[in-house]
């Protein structure tokens, strides 16, 4: 008789084994469909076929803050991750499920370049965090949004769509932007609203962002740039002055780029423009009030009204103040007069003149102070040629080294005198257009100018004087004209035309007679003759009574003459 023994262990896993094959292998790492069987304190008991049930949370069915709405016998997909573990139970995942799902779709949309849904959810380093459906991506924050965004909390937990820049499923990383989804959709909306614009239309708009050059307007989907000097005539400093973000304004459209899509606007074209008739309004030597509203180093721009300009020229801002900064003649918003030296409206240029609207101080010193009048000033400065002596009005007169001092050369009168020494000096000389006023020290001076005189000597050459004999020497004489007048040197070969007559001897200080001026030295003093006075006198009585052809000697004719002198 035969007996049947009793089936070990090994043997019911080997026909556990047989019945399942190489099905149970199969199982696990796919995707599956499996039925709850049913729900117990938050999980989801679920049969896939296997000898044994899974268990999934309810949380991984929902998306986060929603609750579960699973029923019994509903059917799910879920991924095997084990046949069963250490309970015995099948290792089930419904993210693992909707992961691996997500993956498949996102890698054909990725393919074909299509846009995919997503929700962004928490923040990590560097950017947030995105559920695709199943798959979460990485979303840096230069990617969220055109513009720097500050607060991103009416981003998050919001189904928007997103552009993927890469993936790598065998790494598991997905990144994408936002960003890209909002350039496209302005782009198209800039091209069509571009080409509803035109040059020369006035239409408003709304300052988005205000930079150093200009305002940038939102005109409904499209910016365009309001430059800092299409926003007002005036002078603006900075768009922020007449500008502010939020701020609605009406702009003329001045040029649109289509194929960079870039429009200029402008503000001022929708005002009168303040250049037209401005030469009739400023017309040259003109002067008016005006504000100064930039200085630079080679002048001063002054407002007239708002929109015109002008400039005054560093040259043109004093009369007396010479290589200046001119900072140190104005200061911004300061007003002042100016006087309108040429008007340029087709290039709206206007130059300008401060000094011109002053007097000048030339022109009010020689009405003042006429030639021959007396001066006081410091000396300013001393050159090699002369003194520069400060003057009443600002300016500043010269004294050349030859009219500082009578009987001493140019350079030791130069030295006689030093820098912030107070001087008086005689008015020779007034330019006014070269601005030069020319001073004499020396005519001061005994034997200096006389009042009404036409010479700064006082006396002219070939006339004929009195003098009176200062001191004898063995070359000559110092003599002076009259009691006052100009101080001059007789040489001793002109004190007469004889050798006896020529010796100085037989002069006395104080003793006076007639003399011949000569001409004059260097220093500008006369120079005088008693010879040529004599042979002067012989011509005259010649010319006068006859010559000796006529029967009269020359005896005869001189002492004629000199008896109708002496009557």
């Amino acid at each position: 008789m035969a007996t049947t023994a009793n089936p070990t262990r090994d043997d019911f896993a080997a026909l556990l084994n047989q019945s399942l094959g190489g099905e149970n292998e199969s199982f696990e790492g796919r995707v599956v469909v499996g039925t709850i069987t049913a729900i117990e304190n938050d999980m989801a008991v679920i049969d896939v076929g296997l000898k044994s049930e899974g268990r999934v949370p309810l949380r991984e069915f929902t998306t986060p803050g929603q609750k579960s709405d699973l029923n019994v016998g509903d059917q799910v997909e879920v991924y095997v991750d084990r046949i069963e573990n250490v309970n015995g139970e099948a290792m089930l995942s419904r993210d693992r499920a909707r992961r691996e799902a997500a993956w498949d779709k996102l890698e054909t949309e990725h393919t074909a370049g299509n846009r995919v849904e997503g929700v962004i959810f928490g923040r990590v380093k560097g950017g947030f965090t995105v559920d695709l459906g199943g798959a979460v991506a990485f979303l840096p924050g230069s990617q969220v949004d055109i513009r720097p965004v500050r607060d991103v909390g009416p981003l998050m937990d919001l189904p928007q769509p997103f552009q993927i820049l890469k993936m790598d499923r065998r790494r598991g990383n997905i990144v994408v932007s936002r960003r890209a989804i909002l350039e496209e959709t302005r782009a198209e909306q800039r091209s069509g609203l571009i080409q509803s614009l035109a040059e020369g239309q006035v239409v408003d708009g709304v300052v988005k962002n205000i930079t150093d050059y200009g305002a940038f307007v939102d005109l409904g989907g499209i910016d365009g740039l309001l430059h800092v000097t299409d926003i007002s005539y005036k002078r603006v400093g900075h768009p922020s002055e007449v500008l502010n973000i939020g701020d609605t304004v009406k702009v003329q459209i001045v040029r649109i780029n289509r194929d960079t899509q870039r429009i200029s606007l402008g503000m001022k074209q929708l005002e009168s423009d303040p250049w037209e008739g401005a030469a009739a309004k400023y017309p040259v030597d003109g002067v008016f009030k005006g504000r100064v509203t930039n200085i630079t180093e080679y002048g001063a721009f002054v407002e007239l009204e708002p929109g015109i300009e002008g400039l005054v020229h560093v040259s043109e801002m004093s009369w007396t103040k010479k290589n200046v900064h001119p900072g140190k003649i104005v200061s911004t918003s300061q007003e002042v007069d100016v006087s309108v030296l040429e008007v340029d409206e087709e290039k709206r240029r206007i130059s300008l003149g401060l000094k011109q609207a002053q007097a000048n101080p030339w022109a009010s010193f020689a009405e003042q102070h006429p030639v021959g009048a007396e001066v006081e000033g410091e000396v300013k400065n001393a050159t090699e040629f002369g003194l520069f002596i400060g003057l009443p009005g600002d300016v500043d007169g010269m004294v050349h080294m030859s009219d500082i001092a009578w009987g001493v050369s140019g350079e030791e009168a130069l030295n006689l005198h030093r820098k912030g020494e107070v001087v008086k000096a005689v008015v020779l000389d007034v330019d006014v257009e070269k601005e030069r006023i020319s001073l004499g020290m020396k005519q001061l001076e005994r034997g200096g100018v006389a009042k009404g005189a036409s010479t700064g000597s006082g006396v002219n050459k070939n006339e004929i004087v009195t003098v009176t004999v200062l001191a004898v020497n063995d070359g000559g004489l110092d003599v002076q004209v009259g009691d006052d007048g100009a101080t001059g040197f007789i040489k001793r070969n002109d004190l007469g035309r004889d050798r006896d007559e020529q010796r100085p001897e037989r002069f006395q200080p104080g003793q006076k007679f007639d003399a011949m001026v000569t001409g004059f030295d260097r220093s500008k003093k006369p120079t005088f003759s008693v010879k040529a006075l004599q042979i002067a006198e012989e011509k005259q009585a010649v010319a006068q009574y006859g010559s000796s052809d006529s029967g009269a000697s020359l005896g005869d004719i001189l002492g004629e003459a000199l008896k109708q002198k002496q009557s």
